[in-house]
């Protein structure tokens, strides 16, 4: 077995979700219909469990409801959740609710944790995260970003047109990104507001069909904001400071994405390797076929490539460094090598692949969005990119010959 040096309580909180996930999660999984989305009571039922097991909300701080362990301590533990998607549900860590409570236990004030974070620990609601624009405001380049939130005296108004807001038609409040300063850099002039749902002005136009089967029922809204007024205590952190605060929520959940689809990844590998060593075809077993192991070793360093990425970006973010670089690097690296697997698992599996009797075909629709999500491949390839290209060593050139004209 590869070491990640993991520490023995991030060991001991990912044991403890291995037994929840044998004992409770996966058997729940295997007796719901293919493609069936789960139930509330199931939802509390798993919740209550994993409470049981001692594995609930593991990142969020004892007094929010949560268990107080590091960031860097809870990623074996997210990627045990991640080998089913009611897994996630169950430990409360499944997006976007994970990345919102992070944010609102970084930068809320205590009457903003005591109204959204602690329900939102105990599940008792849900959360949006609304960044994302249609054609010609902000996505890949969010400093695109139209829309806007003016201040009018001890409120301010939002006016704005988003999509893909995750989770947005549950939600019962939003996490807003507007432009707060028309005058000043996106960069510098814009802010998180707070927008519970039921408010005057908010419009949810639909969810949005996409790629992906979602069984908790959690889709992906388009939603319109018509001079919706929240009061001043809706900001969430300081005014102007909204891009770093989005990328302090952004970055250690890009990792904790990652983490999720690599257990996600490795599932399915499990559920190929127990069909292939079962499967007889052209007078042997699957598993015995010199291609098919090959590839499904391939399959398997990558994914520990990916996981050792992982572990390194957020050594870095826990030592407190912004860790741009690496986060880019093992999210787009992580996002490939799932797809990669997946894929690998679905092609191996022949029809049960397809069919939803076995739950790969819901993983293969769920990660290829993982390559758009939480910043798009080619924005982070861009990202390292820069840095790449930030100090050229030319004197690396100087034995060249050149024309001299």
């Amino acid at each position: 077995m590869l070491s990640f040096n993991d520490s023995e309580a991030a060991e001991e909180l990912a044991s403890r979700a291995h037994d929840l996930m044998e004992e409770v999660v996966l058997p729940k999984e295997r007796e719901l219909s293919g493609g069936m989305a789960v139930s509330d009571s199931t939802i509390n039922e798993l919740r209550e469990a994993a409470r049981e097991y001692g594995v609930y909300a593991p990142q969020i701080d004892e007094e929010y409801g949560g268990m107080g362990y590091d960031f860097r301590d809870t990623l074996p533990t997210f990627e045990e959740a991640g080998r089913s998607t009611l897994g996630q549900i169950a430990m409360r860590v499944d997006a976007p609710d994970e990345g919102n409570m992070h944010l609102l236990e970084l930068h809320g004030s205590e009457l903003q944790k005591e109204q959204y974070l602690e329900p939102l620990v105990k599940g008792e609601i849900a959360s949006g995260f609304s960044m994302t624009e249609p054609m010609q405001g902000g996505g890949s380049d969010p400093k695109m970003l139209k829309t806007t939130a003016e201040k009018d005296g001890d409120e301010w108004v939002i006016n704005g047109h988003k999509w893909w807001t995750s989770k947005g038609i549950k939600a019962d409040v939003l996490l807003v990104f507007a432009r707060t300063d028309q005058e000043a850099h996106p960069y510098e002039g814009c802010s998180v507001f707070l927008v519970p749902k039921d408010a005057d002005g908010v419009e949810v136009v639909r969810n949005i069909p996409h790629i992906g089967s979602d069984v908790h029922g959690m889709g992906h809204a388009e939603i319109k904001y018509d001079d919706v007024r929240v009061p001043e205590e809706h900001l969430l952190g300081e005014e102007g400071k909204g891009f770093q605060h989005v990328q302090e929520r952004l970055g250690p959940a890009r990792l904790t994405h990652c983490m999720r689809y690599s257990g996600m990844a490795e599932r399915a590998l499990d559920v190929t390797k127990a069909y292939m060593s079962e499967r007889d075809a052209f007078g042997s077993k699957l598993a015995e076929k010199q291609h098919p192991r090959m590839v499904i070793a391939e399959q398997e360093t990558n994914l520990a490539a990916a996981r050792s990425l992982v572990r390194q970006a957020a050594d870095r973010i826990a030592a407190g460094h912004e860790a741009r670089i690496e986060v880019s690097m093992a999210k787009v690296f992580t996002a490939n090598a799932t797809q990669e697997a997946i894929d690998t698992a679905l092609q191996f599996l022949g029809g049960n692949g397809i069919a939803k009797d076995l739950p790969v075909a819901d993983f293969y629709e769920s990660v290829r969005q993982f390559r758009i999500v939480d910043g798009a491949d080619e924005v982070h390839k861009r990202t390292v990119a820069r840095e790449a290209f930030a100090d050229v060593p030319e004197e690396e050139l100087d034995a060249l010959t050149r024309f001299d004209g």
